[in-house]
């Protein structure tokens, strides 16, 4: 959706408080967030310096092995006057597969293709928790957009994670449009996303374009039935990792005073 200039402003403006607002709310000071040189982390860690100052954000560099387009990072955090630090992941990758190894044979043959490609993610967010929690009052920013989100192009408890997600009610359009908006250079917010993980782009591993799901989540509007199947299909299976995990109700009487409404179907 081309946004115009007034409503950027709004939408922009309204973003900076509500990260204030939010990071209030949970009592943080410190923002710390996975920085991949892409629109989203860049936009992100943009819009957080214009709510909090850059001397309260952080960025982490978490490449595995040889990252290509690791300069993209340091360059976008130098740019920002952000501190960064690189932490390389691959020990730590290394040392789960020992474990996994140990496993073979008693619960599992091999160790899939999905959990190789899921268990980077994890590592990144649990090393960027560590971070947080060392940090007073840090606070982990979840770098999402609904683009990905809607297709469930994330990982559970990896990049579906952060005490708040500022994008994830924007597609990665309205993300660049909002980049550019704050001053992002048009080298990071145009940068062909990809997953880092099997060397392909984004659209290669959904199968469409950004620009065909983008048109379909804001006018419901698509031209080939059979990608349009695919979307609802993978939208449909993959909403259990944007909800709570479902809790059995046990109808037993809770008589201490309940913040927050925990049950939803209670009698």
């Amino acid at each position: 959706m081309k946004l115009s200039n007034d409503k950027l402003k709004l939408l922009t403006n309204d973003l900076i408080k509500w990260i204030r607002e939010m990071m209030s709310s949970t009592g943080g000071e410190k923002a710390i967030i996975g920085i991949s040189g892409g629109k989203d982390s860049s936009v992100v860690a943009g819009l957080c310096v214009r709510a909090l100052g850059k001397e309260n954000v952080l960025g982490v560099l978490m490449p595995h092995e040889v990252q290509y387009d690791i300069n993209y990072s340091h360059e976008i955090c130098d740019f920002l006057g952000i501190k960064c630090k690189e932490v390389s992941i691959t020990p730590m990758m290394k040392s789960f597969y020992e474990v996994l190894e140990g496993v073979k044979g008693d619960f599992i043959d091999d160790i899939s293709e999905q959990t190789k490609l899921n268990l980077p993610p994890r590592i990144r967010m649990t090393l960027l928790y560590a971070i947080s929690q060392s940090i007073y009052n840090g606070r982990v920013i979840n770098t999402s957009n609904l683009s990905e989100d809607w297709v469930g192009y994330a990982t559970v408890y990896g990049d579906t994670t952060g005490a708040f997600s500022p994008l994830a009610t924007l597609t990665t359009d309205e993300v660049i449009q909002v980049g550019r908006y704050i001053g992002i250079p048009e080298k990071f917010i145009i940068k062909t996303p990809e997953d880092g993980l099997t060397k392909k782009t984004d659209e290669d591993v959904l199968g469409f374009s950004y620009d065909t799901l983008n048109r379909y989540i804001r006018e419901g509007k698509i031209d080939d039935k059979d990608i349009k199947d695919k979307i609802d299909k993978i939208h449909k299976y993959s909403r259990f990792k944007f909800t709570p995990i479902p809790i059995y109700n046990s109808y037993l009487p809770i008589k201490a005073k309940e913040l927050g409404n925990f049950y939803n179907d209670k009698k």
